[in-house]
């Protein structure tokens, strides 16, 4: 099984590091990974691709390739230019440091190179380590993710499912916020929503009274009840959350489509 491995965070970031560990245990030879990640930070991105301009890419040692661009961008070199012999099997995009649950997923690099992988007809799979008071001081707050990342993957691919439709299924994994040891278990979940707590930003006045403005995140760690993602992950479950590139919100189009 040829696996791509991608991120958001970024070539050096630790849940690369991770990611590739995880891709260790799905496939003993490691001739059968390839990573291309972005050379600097990407988070917030969601699937922006970069059409106005080219991107540079290097290759830092064998089967190992950074991006001077987006993790969508990272998508397309590796399937169109990188791995020469046929498409990947397998997109893993991750682990991400901090959740992608609920409304973070649609702002989220980590998903825009699943995105870009389903729409390539790959099956794809990202990754985020949920952080909190239990885990971010731990010497790896990844060990949730590593731990358990290879069963929840083994998991997807036992029961895969084509929808009816043109475009591919592509899944939102999220690790609970705590050690592997207070993992519950793994449960599929539909992608919540944070009430009242939307991105803001915050002005800063430099020395030279400039004013620049910083986007702020939310409190992540608000419980939630209503067995969503974010829901789940916070009552210390892993989140499976199947999902596709389709927006439309096909229960209103149905209602408005009465009486036409």
């Amino acid at each position: 099984m040829k696996i791509l491995i991608t991120n958001d965070d970024g070539i050096n970031a630790p849940g690369l590091k991770s990611l590739k560990k995880i891709a260790s245990q799905l496939t003993e030879d490691p001739n059968d990974h390839w990573v291309v990640a972005p050379a600097t930070e990407q988070s917030g991105v969601g699937h922006c691709i970069s059409l106005s301009s080219p991107v540079l890419i290097s290759k830092l040692e064998k089967q190992t390739f950074s991006i001077e661009g987006s993790p969508a961008d990272c998508v397309l070199a590796g399937v169109h230019h990188v791995i020469k012999e046929g498409l990947p099997d397998l997109i893993l995009s991750g682990v991400n440091r901090g959740n992608n649950s609920a409304e973070n997923a649609l702002y989220s690099g980590t998903l825009g190179a699943a995105i870009e992988g389903a729409l390539q007809g790959i099956l794809s799979i990202a990754l985020s380590q949920y952080l909190g008071p239990k885990n971010v001081a731990c010497e790896n707050p990844f060990e949730a993710a590593e731990r358990f990342g290879p069963e929840v993957i083994n998991k997807i691919l036992s029961v895969d499912v084509t929808p009816k439709g043109s475009y591919h299924l592509f899944y939102n994994v999220n690790f609970p916020p705590c050690p592997a040891s207070d993992v519950k278990g793994i449960r599929f979940t539909h992608q919540g929503y944070r009430q009242d707590q939307q991105f803001s930003v915050k002005p800063v006045t430099s020395p030279s009274s400039r004013e620049f403005l910083f986007v702020a995140g939310s409190n992540q760690q608000l419980q939630t009840n209503d067995g969503s993602d974010a829901a789940m992950n916070m009552d210390g479950y892993i989140s499976i959350t199947p999902m596709t590139a389709d927006l439309t919100a096909h229960q209103i189009l149905k209602a408005l489509q009465v009486g036409e």
